[in-house]
């Protein structure tokens, strides 16, 4: 008798820019287009675990909208911060009820949350983690969102990569806003 659950996914999901950075040199994120033609919180609904690196958490993961956001950013967020949080940590240990901590055994410990059958997990980031999951082989989607803005400099989509990445383009879209979002899937080296 075979059991047909399907694994959950690790959907790696960020925003770039044309020359390749995810944040501005400041950490700026004010490029970032979000309007509802994205479907950013169809996302949002497929999902309920998020993985945070420990410099993302600190900036995003308890994160709340000022009271002059717009009713659709406060939605977002209120959906954000419903998932399960996971933040990965070399020095902080677990230290407040809003996430788990994980400090080791990565590997091991995302494929346990891989294995539960519930909705696909979202990779928040930053570029330390993004790199660790990639070279552990974990992601299994790349949903890339590239924005017609030029940095200059900044912090880079993919940092101190070691390998090829062999990705398949799966589907493309293109939204008014000028953003090209741009969907892989890890087709393995």
């Amino acid at each position: 008798m075979s059991n047909n659950v399907k694994q959950r996914r690790i959907i790696l999901d960020l925003a770039f820019t044309l020359d390749g950075f995810i944040e501005g040199k400041n950490g700026e994120v004010d490029w970032c287009i979000m309007d509802n033609e994205m479907g950013f919180t169809n996302f949002l609904n497929e999902i309920d675990t998020i993985l945070y690196g420990r410099k993302s958490y600190d900036l995003w993961g308890q994160y709340k909208p000022k009271d002059e956001d717009s009713d659709d950013d406060k939605e977002i967020w209120k959906l954000i911060h419903s998932k399960e949080k996971y933040v990965f940590s070399r020095t902080q240990i677990d230290c407040d009820n809003q996430a788990i901590f994980i400090n080791e055994n990565i590997l091991e410990e995302v494929n346990k949350l891989k294995n539960k059958n519930d909705k696909d997990i979202w990779l928040y980031g930053g570029a330390n983690i993004i790199t660790t999951f990639i070279e552990l082989g974990l992601i299994d989607e790349l949903r890339l969102s590239l924005h017609p803005v030029v940095l200059g400099e900044g912090k880079p989509l993919f940092f101190d990569i070691k390998q090829r990445l062999n990705l398949k383009l799966v589907n493309t879209r293109t939204f008014s806003s000028g953003v090209v979002q741009l969907i892989y899937h890890w087709s393995g080296n």
